[in-house]
C-alpha cells in the first residue's frame, strides 16, 4: 500500500515515520521545499523524541521519502494547518489546496482522509470539491448505503501530545467517520497499518464535531482554573495551595492554571464551533475569552513586581522563563507566552532575557533588539523580576535558593511551595 501524507508537520511528519516503520511505502508532500530536503537527508525539523532516529532510519532503508509534488498513491491522509482568520473564523483554505494538487491524480480504489482540524462539514465539502474537479469519477454520497463508488472520503482527527507523539499514534484510539460507513470500514484498513487502539467508526460530521468537542472540554476545565488563578490574587490567595486542597475532594479534580492556552487545537478548536453556533455556544465562547485574557493578567503580576522593586523600569532586568506553549517542547503556535514576552518588549527594560532550551534563535515575531535569548543559569543571575511562562523540566531543577531576593511571577506554580512569589 503506497500512502501519501499530505503535510509534514506536528502531526504529518510523526504519522508518516510511523506508517513507513512498519514497512509502508510513505511519500511525505509538502509545500516547503527545506522541509523535503530535510527529510530527504534523515533529519526532522522539529522537536519530538525518537522522531529523528525512526525518521533517519525509515529514510535510508527507503521507505519513507518527501517530494513537493503529487505523485499516485493508494491512501491520501491530509495533514496540512488549519488556523483562524480575523474575528476566529476557520481558514480551511490549506485543505482546499490539498484537493486541488491531488485532484487529477486519484483513481480508482484511492482512500482519501481528512486529518485536520475541521468546522463542521468540511469532509462534505471536499467530496464536492473532488466531484467538480474529477467528473469521471464517481464518488459516495454522505451517508449513503451504497459501497459502489471509486473513491472512499472519511475524517479521522488526531489525539496525540506533542513530545509523546510516537507513542500515542499507535496507542490511542481513534475516531473514524466516513462519508458513508464503507468509507470509514476502509479508512480503518489504513489505520490499523499502525494503530493499537481502538478504531471506533461514524460519520464525518459526528467525528468532526467530536474532535472540536474534546479540546473545547479541555479549554472549560482550564478556564475554570485560570480563573481561580485571577480570583485568588484578588483575594490575596495561593492559587496553587487552593487548588491541592480542593483537588482532596473524592469527586473534585482542577486542572492547573497557567498563562493562557497556546498550541494549535485548545487555543483555536472552541472558535470553530462558536463560527457555526454562536448563539448556542455560549460556555465554550466565554471559556475561549477567560483563557485568551490570562496573558493580560500576567502582564498586570508584571507591572506589580515592578512596583515593589522600586527601581526605574529601564533600570530593571526581567527574565522569562518559556516560550513554547507547553513544557518540553519547541512548538510556538498560539504560544500565551510568546505574546507576553512580545509585550514585554514594549516596555522599555533595561535587559530582557529569555531562556527556552528547546530552540536556538528567537522567532521573527519577536524584536531580538530587545530581547537575548540566554542560558538558564546567566538568565537567573541577571534577573530582577522572573516570569515563569513554561514548567520545562530543567526550571522545576532549579535551586530555589538562587531565587531568594528576586521577584518572582510564576504562572505555573513551578515555585509555589518558596514563599518569594507574587
Amino acid at each position: 500500500m503506497k500512502i501519501t501524507i499530505v503535510g509534514l508537520g506536528y502531526i504529518g511528519l510523526p504519522t508518516a515515520a510511523i506508517l513507513a516503520s512498519k514497512g509502508n511505502n510513505v511519500v511525505g508532500l509538502d509545500i516547503d521545499k527545506k522541509v523535503v530536503e530535510t527529510v530527504n537527508s534523515g533529519n526532522i525539523h522539529i522537536v519530538e523524541p525518537g522522531l529523528e532516529s525512526i525518521t533517519r532510519e525509515v529514510v535510508e532503508n527507503g521507505y519513507l521519502r518527501a517530494t513537493t509534488i503529487a505523485e499516485s498513491s493508494d491512501v491520501f491522509i491530509i495533514a496540512v494547518p488549519t488556523p483562524f482568520k480575523g474575528n476566529f473564523k476557520p481558514d480551511i483554505s490549506y485543505i482546499y489546496s490539498s484537493i486541488e494538487s491531488i485532484s487529477p491524480i486519484i483513481k480508482k480504489g484511492d482512500i482519501i482522509i481528512l486529518e485536520s482540524t475541521s468546522p463542521v462539514g468540511t469532509t462534505e465539502k471536499i467530496l464536492e470539491k473532488l466531484k467538480s474537479n474529477r467528473p469521471d469519477l464517481y464518488f459516495p454520497e454522505y451517508e449513503s448505503k451504497s459501497s459502489s463508488y471509486d473513491v472512499s472520503i472519511a475524517y479521522c482527527p488526531e489525539r496525540i501530545l506533542p513530545g509523546k507523539a510516537l507513542e500515542e499514534l499507535e496507542k490511542n484510539s481513534r475516531v473514524i467517520g466516513g462519508i458513508s460507513r464503507t468509507c470509514a470500514e476502509n479508512a480503518v484498513k489504513v489505520y490499523k497499518l499502525f494503530v493499537k487502539g481502538d478504531c471506533i467508526l461514524t460519520n464525518s460530521r459526528t467525528a468532526e464535531l467530536c474532535k472540536l468537542v474534546e479540546n473545547s472540554y479541555r479549554d472549560v476545565n482550564i478556564a475554570f482554573a485560570n480563573e481561580l488563578s485571577i480570583i485568588s490574587d484578588k483575594l490575596d490567595i495561593n492559587v496553587w495551595d487552593l487548588i491541592e486542597l480542593a483537588n482532596h475532594h473524592p469527586r473534585v479534580d482542577i486542572l492547573q492554571p497557567g498563562p493562557g492556552v497556546g498550541g494549535h487545537c485548545i487555543s483555536v478548536d472552541p472558535w470553530f464551533i462558536v463560527d457555526s453556533v454562536p448563539n448556542e455556544a455560549k460556555l465554550i465562547r466565554t471559556a475561549r475569552q477567560v483563557n485568551d485574557s490570562k496573558p493580560s493578567h500576567v502582564l498586570r503580576q508584571v507591572d506589580d513586581a515592578i512596583n515593589k522593586l522600586g527601581k526605574n523600569i529601564s533600570d530593571t532586568s526581567i527574565t522569562c522563563l518559556g516560550l513554547s506553549f507547553k513544557a518540553d517542547i519547541d512548538d510556538l503556535r498560539e504560544s500565551p507566552a510568546l505574546e507576553i514576552v512580545k509585550s514585554l518588549c514594549q516596555l522599555g527594560f533595561n535587559r530582557l532575557n529569555i531562556v527556552e532550551p528547546n530552540i536556538s534563535i528567537l522567532p521573527n515575531s519577536v524584536d531580538s533588539n530587545m530581547c537575548s535569548l540566554v542560558s538558564l543559569k546567566f538568565g537567573i543571575k541577571d534577573a530582577d523580576i522572573i516570569v515563569v511562562l513554561v514548567d520545562h523540566s530543567e526550571f522545576k531543577l532549579i535551586d530555589e535558593s538562587l531565587l531568594v531576593k528576586k521577584h518572582l511571577v510564576d504562572t505555573r506554580g513551578v515555585f509555589h511551595r518558596c514563599g518569594v512569589q507574587i
